[in-house]
């Protein structure tokens, strides 16, 4: 049995606040500010969310990129086939979280997903650089394959199918999601880990209502 590791590294938070004046009353739009400093300051990935999901047995968590965003939810795309898009045809209720660490900030967002509309999907897709749609076509998401060469030949197989010009169109394995919040909570970072929590739970009304959460 291998030793255990300890590890003592830590970090002083203190770069920013979060106090309810400056967080509003809208968890959107606070969402749509910290996202656009991750942006503007060129953070590594600032679209990217952990997704866990509720299987059969056992909780499943991965990185997803966020690919639009309102009051309507948060959406992601994906293969229809894939494990996550399984996880919530049996259970649509996930959780997504951003971690900004250069701006010591985090956002969690609790709430269940649904398919967005084949319109919406469509447009996305179309968007896409042609590689990775024709990747959407090659790929059966998540099933095994023998080796990289054999992944490899089936994207050429599809590539040559598609000729240089040609559509290519949606396959309707692949679309997206798109997470309805009922729950959102900012966290900033504060010295001697006195963290600003700050959360938000959707009212029946389309308010929101904002607590303070104790570190």
């Amino acid at each position: 049995m291998s030793e255990k590791r300890h590890l003592h590294h830590r970090v002083e938070y203190g770069r920013a606040e979060l106090l309810e004046k400056q967080a509003g009353a809208d968890p959107i739009a606070l969402f749509g500010h910290w996202l656009d400093d991750a942006i503007a300051d060129g953070l590594p990935e600032p679209h990217a969310m952990a997704m866990a999901s509720m299987g059969t047995l056992t909780i499943s968590c991965r990185i997803v990129l966020l690919r639009a965003f309102d009051r309507e939810g948060f959406v992601f795309y994906t293969n229809h086939n894939s494990r996550k898009a399984m996880d919530i045809e049996r259970d649509p209720r996930v959780a997504l979280t951003f971690f900004w660490g250069a701006h010591e900030r985090q956002v969690r967002i609790e709430g269940k997903a649904e398919q967005v509309s084949a319109q919406e999907s469509d447009s996305y897709f179309a968007s896409r650089p042609r590689d990775s749609r024709i990747g959407a076509w090659s790929s059966d998401q998540s099933r095994p394959v023998a080796d990289r060469a054999a992944l490899e030949e089936r994207y050429q197989r599809w590539t040559d199918r598609f000729k240089e010009g040609d559509e290519v169109p949606r396959p309707l394995h692949w679309g997206g999601y798109r997470v309805r919040p009922a729950r959102i909570e900012f966290w900033q970072g504060r010295p001697s880990r006195l963290h600003d929590r700050l959360a938000y739970e959707a009212l029946s009304d389309g308010q929101w209502l904002r607590v303070r959460l104790q570190p």
